[in-house]
């Protein structure tokens, strides 16, 4: 189950890059840019101001659900890692926001978006950016590697969520920070309602309902846990893509309405240095 989610994933992605190198939109693979349906999610999420900082491309091949970046209140001289990082956007703008004494880390399995974020990497001329190749759940960076771990509806994506939880956890250093956007839900629902209103929300029905994120984090040995809705999406939202699935949406409302929604999570590894230079 998990390698054919994997499988999935990875075709899903490496489409969305070729699509943006051919002059399209990575918008939730079938949908254009402009038929709308997509634009609860991904539309408006990052200011003019930001977007004028990095390609158009990197731009173009963002399917995220928040803006971590401008969420985490990331400081310059920062070590910041980005999983799931797609055509780049939010490490380039991570990059920018810890300065030249930082450094942005983006990782993502993918080859098509590993090319392309890195052809975004030369256009924008920043230069303290690195993008690897691996699995959000097989980090490969040491541990106590980093201060932030940003990711911007990935999380939702895996099949081992605990793993990920884990990685995040070892790889970052004592009084380090999660601060991730990803796709929650809330409350119990049936499960076949699930699993549709899931396919359009995350693309691949995985998110997690926001106790059992927090219990997964806590496991994971986070604290400081919190998960705060920035979109809550309501069943208009959804609407065309459900009928198209012949799903009776006017039925299904009163059990989906809300219970949906992109949030930013935010937890902390315990720890954080007493001294100068204790987390070299």
């Amino acid at each position: 189950m998990a390698s054919d989610i994997k499988e999935v994933v990875k075709e899903k992605y490496g489409q969305a890059a070729l699509r943006v190198t051919t002059g399209g939109s990575s918008c939730c693979g079938a949908a254009s840019a402009t038929d709308g349906r997509c634009d609860p999610i991904t539309s408006n999420l990052y200011n003019a101001s930001e977007l004028q900082q990095i390609p158009e491309t990197a731009q173009l091949a963002s399917l995220g659900c928040g803006n971590p970046t401008a969420l985490a209140e990331l400081k310059p001289g920062e070590i910041v890692l980005d999983l799931g990082s797609g055509g780049g956007i939010d490490v380039l703008l991570s990059a920018r926001r810890v300065g030249p004494s930082g450094k942005a880390y983006g990782l993502d399995m993918t080859d098509e978006m590993l090319a392309l974020a890195n052809e975004n990497k030369q256009k924008s001329g920043i230069s303290n950016v690195e993008f690897l190749k691996g699995e959000i759940e097989h980090v490969p960076l040491p541990d106590n590697a980093v201060d932030v771990i940003i990711s911007n509806c990935v999380i939702n994506l895996s099949a081992d969520k605990d793993r990920v939880l884990r990685e995040a956890f070892r790889v970052l250093k004592p009084g380090g920070r999660l601060a991730v956007s990803d796709v929650v839900t809330r409350g119990e629902m049936l499960p076949e309602i699930r699993r549709s209103v899931l396919l359009w929300v995350g693309c691949i029905a995985g998110a997690l309902e926001e106790n059992e994120y927090r219990a997964k984090l806590a496991s994971a040995g986070f604290e400081k846990i919190e998960i705060e809705p920035t979109r809550i999406y309501r069943i208009e939202d959804a609407r065309d893509f459900l009928c198209g699935q012949g799903v009776d949406v006017d039925a299904i409302a009163p059990q989906v309405d809300g219970k949906f929604m992109s949030a930013f999570v935010r937890a902390v590894k315990p720890g954080g240095c007493c001294a100068p230079g204790c987390c070299q």
